[in-house]
């Protein structure tokens, strides 16, 4: 297996919810269409007449809930995640009859929200979410003037077939396994902070100083969500008529009697202000996905304000954190349509119980030790989404996602490292493995579990 290659920037990635998956990758994808419209002869931009959008898989099945359409809209306007306005979004896609003006450069078209529709759930694309772009003719009879197939493969990450992968440099410590990762810091002599802080610098280019101002913009776009959060009220978007509760929460968290009350209040506060905004379409940090955005901000918060965490050791954290999402990531799945929500909130989960052990000291045997025990206790973990809307019950479900990585990292710094019996490799291993032999109902479709058993009027 080729060694791990990609930068924390890409896994940490700042955009708008609600759903990676069904709102970045999509943006993205738009936006990419775009710039191949544009590049065809004038002669065949003038023939244009509108684009038409397929969504498989549970992009279709959840298309309405996870904001697909406005952000197909939105990439196909020239959008990209990082620097489009929320009330772009929010305009977007609520007519599906408005017009919509797509400069070409040369030509403008028009495309609709009921141009973007959804297709088959089963299919015999090579991931579950697809989108498939056509640029059409003057008559629809006639031969496309432009077709892609796009693949959406979790936590905003696009790919489409001949895609080049972007000119970046080599890691200098290359791994594909914890157990390779942990071969390449005895090697080296090296922690596992500073093995993934050489193979950024190495990867993306920047020296540290310039890593070490991405991981604080990154720790600081977290805090704003979680403040935005903690600060507002009302009802969440959509049908279910949701009330925010984080607000709420941190207030009569410090009314507490009780120490350990007033701690995992706060916590689940921060991580309900952050799954919260992300509901709403406003900006979070993929960590490593939309739908669990909350929980590392969460486990953030907790040691900035509770534990007294220092900064260099939450950037230290946040580097073993990135390690266990790129292994994730590269060895079974961080997509709640492959994998389903032990893949979103487990991994997420298992990242944050790294960041506590490395940010407060433990070496790597327990910091693995803590990311495997929360995944472990994910597994099988379904992905159900009611009404298809990332609220009920994704934002609780940041909540008990922080507080099983805070027991994890417990109970994992409180015994022997050289007793525990299962490795990261091995539960992630699992994990693909369960992936596979989930029902496809049960992978962020909306179509099983607590989607199709609660009543919702």
């Amino acid at each position: 297996m080729d060694p791990i290659a990609l930068s924390i920037f890409d896994l940490f990635k700042i955009g708008p919810g609600p759903s990676s998956s069904h709102t970045m990758a999509p943006m993205l994808a738009g936006l990419d269409f775009l710039e191949l419209a544009r590049s065809l002869p004038l002669q065949a931009k003038a023939q244009a007449r509108g684009v038409t959008v397929q969504l498989f898989g549970s992009l279709g099945a959840a298309a309405e809930g996870h904001g697909t359409v406005r952000a197909v809209l939105a990439g196909l306007m020239g959008q990209d995640p990082g620097h489009c306005p929320p009330d772009l979004l929010d305009r977007l896609g609520i007519d599906p009859d408005q017009a919509q003006a797509v400069d070409l450069h040369g030509a403008v078209i028009e495309v609709r929200g009921r141009d973007i529709r959804p297709d088959r759930l089963v299919h015999d694309f090579p991931f579950q979410n697809t989108l498939v772009f056509t640029l059409n003719g003057p008559n629809t009879s006639d031969e496309p003037l432009l077709t892609r197939q796009y693949f959406s493969v979790g936590g905003g990450f696009l790919q489409w077939p001949g895609q080049k992968p972007p000119r970046r440099g080599q890691p200098v410590h290359p791994y594909d396994s914890m157990r390779s990762l942990k071969a390449r810091m005895e090697e080296f002599g090296l922690s596992l902070h500073r093995l993934v802080l050489e193979n950024e610098m190495a990867v993306s280019g920047l020296d540290e100083a310039g890593v070490q101002a991405g991981l604080d913009h990154i720790l600081a776009v977290m805090d704003q969500a979680v403040q935005r959060g903690l600060a507002a009220e009302g009802v969440l978007p959509g049908p279910l008529g949701l009330m925010r509760k984080a607000r709420k929460i941190h207030e009569r968290a410090m009314g507490k009697r009780r120490p350990v009350d007033q701690f995992l209040a706060f916590m689940a506060a921060c991580a309900f202000a952050v799954a919260e905004e992300n509901a709403a379409g406003h900006v979070i940090v993929t960590a490593p996905t939309c739908g669990s955005s909350g929980v590392i901000p969460a486990v953030a918060q907790v040691m900035r304000e509770l534990l007294g965490v220092s900064e260099q050791s939450l950037r230290e954290g946040l580097l073993a954190a990135a390690a266990v999402g790129f292994l994730a990531k590269h060895n079974a799945t961080i997509a709640g349509a492959e994998g389903g929500c032990q893949a979103e909130i487990g991994v997420a989960s298992a990242m944050a119980a790294a960041l506590l052990a490395q940010a407060t000291g433990y070496g790597v045997q327990v910091t693995e030790n803590a990311a495997e025990i929360a995944l472990e206790h994910h597994l099988g973990l379904t992905c159900d989404p009611v009404r298809g809307y990332v609220q009920i019950p994704c934002i609780e479900r940041n909540a008990m996602g922080a507080a099983k990585a805070y027991t994890a990292y417990l109970i994992a710094s409180d015994v022997v490292p050289a007793m525990h019996k299962v490795g990261l490799d091995e539960v992630m291993a699992a994990m693909r493995d369960t992936g596979r032999d989930m029902c496809t109902k049960y992978k962020e479709t909306s179509l099983g579990g607590l989607a199709t058993c609660m009543v919702t009027c």
